[in-house]
């Protein structure tokens, strides 16, 4: 079985814009900014054999306040500068129910099938409660890293970081 390493998009590889102490997507390509560090956090994952699969929820799509294509378009741009296998994307809002948005697990579950990943050896790397939850909820160990937004905070993580590389470390085993 594979192991794999679930990431949030906005606020773990690129910067989120942070507005009244909540963050929010960029609205293109052209405002992504790689977090220092995580080209270099996610090449380390990647040669430790770990599966590098992006699960974000974007529902602005949903909303009208954004194009799919936006989205999909900063996907790709992600996707060409950074070792990533690939995005599961929910474009719906929280009030569709679907299984795919977090904190409900259905992105993860599907790339499991997929990929043939134990998710009891992966982890789930996010900077807001839904990351975390959808993490617990699908069986993997979460990462939680912590910005200090003005919002809702992860009821239970097991581990607390500032940074992608920082969580790499410990999943590499080289911090506790």
């Amino acid at each position: 079985m594979n192991r794999a390493v679930f990431l949030d998009r906005d606020g773990v590889i690129n910067r989120a814009h942070v507005r009244e102490g909540k963050p929010y997507p960029p609205s293109g390509w052209a405002e992504i900014e790689i977090l220092p560090d995580v080209p270099q956090a996610l090449m380390t994952l990647r040669r430790a054999g770990f599966l590098l699969i992006v699960v974000t929820n974007q529902p602005d799509v949903a909303r009208g306040t954004t194009s799919r294509e936006a989205v999909e378009e900063i996907n790709k741009h992600l996707a060409l500068h950074l070792a990533i296998d690939e995005f599961y994307t929910c474009f719906h809002d929280t009030q569709d129910g679907c299984e795919c948005r977090k904190p409900q697990p259905g992105s993860l579950l599907a790339a499991a099938r997929k990929y043939t990943i134990d998710l009891g050896s992966s982890y789930m790397v996010g900077d807001r409660w839904k990351d975390i939850e959808a993490g617990r909820r699908a069986g993997c160990k979460t990462i939680f890293i912590d910005y200090g937004y003005t919002e809702k905070q992860p009821e239970s993580v097991d581990y607390r970081v500032s940074s992608l590389l920082d969580a790499a470390h410990i999943i590499l085993g080289d911090k506790k």
